[in-house]
């Protein structure tokens, strides 16, 4: 029998996650909801928190995941593409994956950015970086940068399936 117990959990019950980074970014966060993904679920809502003169995370896009932010206090800039908009409480931001462009939240105030980030976790995300050409790519668990090169660089002459095949050199 399922519970309703194992599915709720209270915001106050549950311990900052330390999230900060070296130098001006990082937050602290609460994930509100543990008992998704275990069930199969992919929706996740993080409450967020990130200290002034921080942001929680670089400038980045989303090929799958949809995220949206609902500020409860504080004040920051959201950095949506080529533009910046003043964000502070009752706004909430939405952005779409798959459109290419970027986004980013950052604190300029002197309290806390407080809010709650929401999105769906897809297994094959690729999510890249503008600033710094990095892309990551979720289903290999890396971060990383490509570099340009010609579809069959590198492979040899003879296809390896003619050497499985038996068929040698042919």
């Amino acid at each position: 029998m399922t519970r309703a117990d194992d599915i709720v959990v209270n915001s106050d019950a549950l311990e900052w996650e330390d999230n900060l980074e070296p130098g001006r970014y990082g937050s602290y966060d609460k994930p509100l909801t543990p008992s998704m993904r275990p069930r199969g679920g992919r929706l996740g809502v993080n409450l967020t928190r990130v200290p002034p003169g921080r942001s929680g995370c670089p400038f980045h896009t989303h090929q799958l995941e949809d995220e949206v932010f609902y500020v409860l206090s504080g004040t920051g800039v959201l950095r949506y593409g080529e533009s910046l908009r003043a964000i502070g409480p009752g706004d909430c931001i939405s952005c779409p994956a798959g459109t290419s462009v970027a986004h980013q939240l950052a604190n300029t105030g002197d309290v806390d950015l407080v809010y709650l980030a929401m999105g769906n976790h897809e297994p094959n995300e690729v999510a890249t970086y503008p600033d710094t050409g990095k892309v990551f790519v979720r289903a290999l668990g890396l971060h990383g940068r490509l570099s340009p090169t010609d579809y069959f660089d590198g492979e040899p002459e003879t296809p390896r399936i003619f050497e499985l095949a038996g068929e040698g050199e042919g």
